[in-house]
């Protein structure tokens, strides 16, 4: 593999990683959200 490829690949990989964090983020704060909802019901 060519230094370029390997450095697309990693930023590639990077920009994944961000997306996946970013979705799990979201999901906390969305259960944490939804639990501070029912808990005033």
């Amino acid at each position: 593999m060519t230094p370029e490829e390997d450095i697309e690949r990693k930023r590639r990989q990077r920009s994944r990683n961000l997306v996946m964090g970013g979705l799990l983020l979201f999901f906390v704060v969305l259960f944490y959200a939804i639990t501070i909802v029912r808990m005033g019901d």
